[in-house]
């Protein structure tokens, strides 16, 4: 059941990248600093590029698919993160337009943005706390030791289960950049 520790892994990467998303609109909040758009910029493409091309999927082809076979009763609570996974989606895009239009139209767009990222990490948490503890104990209780086989070459390492390691390789260098351009205490950067 490796698979279930590198699905917790993910997640623990993208609530840092939400953490640190969150942290940023504070600061600009709070103390009004100067909107970083490249690292804003980066967080967002991180958290649309990984989770809703990369760790969803494989969720949802792998571990959910698996999962509703071998138990129908949990359907309708796969239904729903499915249906979550697509919202994501949409509300990425949402959080993308209102970042461009905060740059655009400086300190107006701000509130719109916030709020958007608020909304967002609210329901990206509550999504992952969902499947930690919902989906895994089903599965754990489920799903025999071959299903996990195949889970787990699924969730193996970090490389992507349609476009291979370098895709993987892709996502841990864009994590590597969000954590070198943030400031402390998220990233490596000091504070100015």
């Amino acid at each position: 059941m490796q698979a279930i520790r590198t699905l917790c892994n993910e997640h623990r990467s993208l609530a840092a990248v939400l953490h640190g998303l969150l942290h940023l609109v504070r600061n600009i909040h709070l103390r009004q600093a100067k909107p970083d758009f490249t690292l804003l910029r980066a967080m967002i493409h991180y958290i649309d590029a990984f989770p809703e091309r990369f760790h969803h999927p494989k969720e949802d082809a792998y571990l959910f698919r698996t999962l509703r076979m071998r138990n129908p009763a949990a359907a309708p609570l796969l239904d729903r993160l499915e249906e979550e996974h697509r919202i994501g989606a949409r509300k990425i895009r949402l959080l993308a337009q209102t970042l461009e239009r905060y740059a655009l139209e400086g300190d107006r767009g701000f509130a719109s943005f916030a709020a958007t990222v608020s909304d967002y990490a609210a329901f990206h948490w509550n999504h992952m706390q969902c499947e930690e503890k919902e989906v895994l104990p089903l599965a754990a209780r489920f799903l025999t030791p071959d299903d996990w086989q195949l889970i787990d070459t699924a969730f193996e390492g970090h490389g992507d289960p349609l476009l291979g390691k370098a895709a993987g390789d892709h996502y841990d260098a864009l994590f590597d950049r969000i954590v070198q351009l943030a400031p402390a205490p998220l990233g490596k950067r000091a504070l100015s």
